[in-house]
Order: structure tokens, then C-alpha cells, then sequence
């Protein structure tokens, strides 16, 4: 799998997710087998670029190259010096949102609500494509089907994409309207891929090694993008991996290597954040670390009375302690 001038390690990535795929997120991806990871969305609007929220999002500090930041806006002018400033912060990949379904951000016009204004579409992408040229850095576009199901102008936007010097398209088998209800349009990107010469990579619905050996066989797409079904379980990668490249699986996690991969992402993650957002913000990891595990459901609604990264680290480190030493043949069976 290649994106501009970069030999990726293979094709199964990690899609960009607000509020997820922070660099610690992307960093445990890319070591348990992720061929590639985008960044969360960061604002092109420039008064942004330096609040706390934007900062992190544009802290690359010991991330694998290449690095690929995502930029949502809808003014082209604003679109492109966003592009540029993040080359100077690292990027080495710029991907524009156009797939985003969050009523905030399709209410200012950006994500894919710039789906309904096609000729917007191509102004974004020109102006980006033309910004990122002199630096030798090539842009993706991440979209989805349409606006809605009576509007999937996909492959309109695909083909423009593809002659203004787009290098890959990522496509989510959903519409604006659908949200993530519904199961993922193989079929409208399969049509994309038959008709486009650029990479596509396809998302939507992937959860196991067997789902993205399907996508891939039935859309012909060159690369799958893996999302939600990835939250709390980022070994999912290198299963994913292993499977496309021999036919056979990976060895699951043992309940241990959970315990140790989880402690090790707690750890970054609280470097990350500090102390006061980081106790907040891995509420969510712990929940979908544990949410599938024997007992995890329950011990996961204390966790909003810890109000320390100290104790909330130990909790989790005695839970799964308590629980291997304890069931360790169930602990995996939930």
C-alpha cells in the first residue's frame, strides 16, 4: 500500500476518530499492527491552532512517520494555510474531512455536509492539493456515500477528487443521514474503486479479520480502515493483519497481555493529558477495555468516583489481577 511517495508496512488502518485517536491511541495502533493511523481532526480556523484542545491534537512527539493529520473546515483559503501550518507541525500527510456526520460540524458546513455543495468540494480540495504540492506532501480524502440515500453523489466527488491530485480515498459505505445505522454500502464503493485509479480504502462495519478479508474481496478496494470496533481492542490490528497476509488467525490476547497493554496506554495517556483531564478522559478507554470482560461492566461504573490518575491506574491494575488470579479461564469468555 503506498500514499504519495510512502511504502506503507500494509492496509489495514486506523480511522480518524474525534476524541480517540490521540497520539497515545495511534502510537499502541501502529505497534500492535496498524499499517497507517490519521490523526483526529484538527480546526482549520486559525484562532484555534493554539487553544489546549488543538495543541494536543497537533503533538506528533515520537509518532512513526508518516504522519497523517486530518483538517475539517469549509473555506478553501482557510482550508489550505490550516494544510500548511500542519506540515510545518510534522505532517507529512494531510486528509481532509468530508465524512464527519456530527450535527456540530455539518452545521458550520464541514464533514459531510459539504457533500451537498459539489463545486465547494472541489475549491477545498484544489486549494489544499495546491498548498501541499511545493512541500511534496500528498493530501487524502476521507468522505462517505452522500448526504443521503437520495443523494449519494460519491463518485461524482470521487472522480474530481481524483483529477484535482487527490492520492487516495478513504470511503465510508454509509451516508450523512445514516450516521453509523445500518450496514456499510460494499457495493457503492466497489462501483468508486471500479471507476477510480487512486487507492481506496474502505470503512465501515469491519470488526474482525473475516469482515475485512470480505470488504476487501468484494469492493476490491486496496485498504480497510478500522474505527469503533478497534476502540479497546487495539491487538484487533495485527489480527487483522496476520489474517490477510497467511489465512490463519493471530493468538487472541491473553487476559494478561489486556492487563498490561491497558496499564501501558493509562500511562501515556495521563503523560498525555496531565492529571486533571487525564482521569477523565481514560473513563472511556477502561470502559471499552472492559466492557466485553467477564465483570467489567461493573467495575467500570465506579470509575467516575475516581478523580485521580493514581488510583484509577492501581484499580484497574488490582481488578485484573484480582479477576486473572480468579477466573482467568472466564475472563475472556464474556
Amino acid at each position: 500500500m503506498r500514499i504519495g511517495p510512502y511504502d506503507l508496512p500494509n492496509n489495514v488502518f486506523v480511522a480518524p476518530m474525534a476524541g480517540v485517536t490521540d497520539r497515545p491511541f495511534r502510537q499502541l495502533c501502529k505497534r500492535l499492527g496498524a499499517g497507517h493511523a490519521v490523526s483526529e481532526m484538527a480546526a482549520s480556523n486559525p484562532q484555534l491552532w493554539h487553544s489546549v484542545k488543538t495543541a494536543r491534537r497537533l503533538d506528533h512527539d515520537g509518532e512513526s512517520e508518516p504522519i497523517a493529520v486530518q483538517i475539517a473546515g469549509s473555506d478553501p483559503a482557510m482550508m489550505a494555510e490550516a494544510a500548511v501550518f500542519n506540515i510545518g507541525k510534522g505532517a507529512r500527510i494531510i486528509d481532509i474531512n468530508m465524512g464527519c456526520p456530527a450535527k456540530k460540524v455539518c452545521n458550520v458546513l464541514a464533514g459531510s455536509a459539504l457533500l451537498r455543495d459539489e463545486d465547494l468540494v472541489a475549491r477545498i480540495l484544489d486549494a489544499v492539493v495546491t498548498a501541499c504540492t511545493p512541500h511534496g506532501v500528498p493530501v487524502t480524502l476521507k468522505t462517505r456515500t452522500g448526504w443521503n440515500r437520495a443523494n449519494r453523489n460519491v463518485l461524482r466527488v470521487a472522480r474530481r477528487a481524483q483529477d484535482i491530485g487527490i492520492a487516495a480515498l478513504a470511503l465510508h459505505g454509509r451516508t450523512r443521514e445514516d450516521l453509523y445505522t445500518g450496514t456499510a454500502e460494499y457495493e457503492t464503493i466497489a462501483m468508486v474503486k471500479a471507476e477510480l485509479t487512486i487507492p481506496i480504502i474502505a470503512n465501515g462495519d469491519i470488526c474482525t479479520p473475516e469482515d475485512a478479508r470480505h470488504v476487501l474481496d468484494v469492493t476490491g478496494a486496496d485498504a480497510v480502515m478500522i474505527g469503533r470496533a478497534a476502540q479497546g481492542r487495539p491487538w484487533l490490528f495485527r489480527e487483522i493483519d496476520t489474517y490477510l497476509r497467511t489465512g490463519s488467525h493471530h493468538a487472541p490476547p491473553t487476559p494478561t497481555e489486556i492487563r498490561d497493554l491497558l496499564l501501558e496506554h493509562l500511562d501515556d495517556h495521563y503523560r498525555f493529558y496531565g492529571e486533571f483531564t487525564g482521569v477523565r478522559t481514560a473513563r472511556k478507554h477502561i470502559g471499552w477495555y472492559l466492557g466485553s470482560l467477564e465483570g467489567g461492566p461493573a467495575f467500570c461504573a465506579r470509575m467516575n468516583l475516581i478523580e485521580n490518575t493514581r488510583e484509577q491506574w492501581q484499580a484497574v491494575a488490582d481488578w485484573f489481577d484480582h479477576a486473572i488470579a480468579h477466573a482467568s479461564d472466564r475472563l475472556l469468555a464474556a
